[in-house]
């Protein structure tokens, strides 16, 4: 959300939305410093918690250095380094969205190494998958990577941007999996219902994206509109959109929500 409008919440709000998840993410270029991203962090943890409480919902967020970034790996470290400074942050869910952009030894590094940061400080970790030709190949990389280390409890993982190709390895290996509704890459909702109706609803989310690109951040709504008029149930549905997300973030300290009914959003 720190690259969207006010008026994006406001929209969200009069849709339902009651809560969101911000992942640590690349800004729109490649920052030089570490101080850059101890900014970006004070932006997630207190500016934008206050901007989303204007219009009832709650604003979570994660915190690394995303993978666009992280073929620098001495940078990467400093980030790293500075993050358990905002842990206790009560908005705070894990560490993510880290893993592969390009699917190169630099990202590995960087990528085993904040596996490590979430289990020493007992945080949650949302992973990032690659896009298009390079995603098979990096959300293999990936799983393989997490099953390496024994530390790691699936349940407390979701690797999000999964595709028809990728959805049914992580689940399978235990893992939640997360659709990322795109206009243009990722899925679209009448692909993610196809997947919901090919795998059934079981550790799957399903997000939309506010982005620096294309993108839709009423893209859940869209979903469920799509799902509606193929005559799905209110409850598969809302299992996908409210159930499944508030049960996976629930593993958190720091998550706290209320029932939308019991909210005056």
């Amino acid at each position: 959300m720190v690259s969207r409008t006010t008026d994006d919440y406001e929209t969200l709000a009069r849709m339902g939305c009651v809560a969101m998840s911000e992942p640590a993410f690349w800004a729109g270029f490649d920052r030089g410093t570490v101080d850059g991203f101890r900014d970006y962090f004070r932006q997630l943890t207190e500016v934008e918690p206050a901007r989303a409480a204007q219009f009832g919902i709650r604003h979570f967020t994660w915190l690394c250095i995303n993978a666009k970034e992280a073929e620098n790996v001495e940078l990467s470290r400093e980030v790293m380094a500075m993050i358990p400074e905002f842990l206790d942050c009560d908005n705070v869910l894990g560490i993510g969205e880290i893993g592969l952009n390009k699917n190169t030894p630099n990202e590995a590094t960087v990528f085993q190494e904040h596996l490590e940061l979430a289990v020493k400080f007992d945080q949650q970790i949302l992973i990032h998958t690659p896009h298009l030709e390079d995603k098979y190949q990096g959300t293999r990389m990936i799983l393989d990577m997490l099953g390496d280390h024994s530390g790691i409890d699936p349940g407390r993982v979701l690797v999000d941007h999964v595709e028809e190709h990728t959805v049914k390895e992580v689940i399978d290996r235990g893992y939640w999996a997360g659709m990322t509704l795109y206009p243009v890459t990722k899925c679209t909702p009448a692909r993610a219902a196809d997947i919901i109706e090919t795998i059934g609803a079981e550790r799957l989310c399903v997000n939309s994206a506010g982005d620096w690109g294309p993108s839709k951040p009423t893209a859940v709504p869209d979903l469920i509109m799509e799902m509606r008029k193929r005559g799905h149930a209110e409850t598969l549905i809302r299992k996908v959109v409210f159930d499944n997300p508030r049960e996976f973030f629930s593993q958190s300290k720091h998550f706290d929500l209320q029932e939308p009914s019991t909210r005056n959003a």
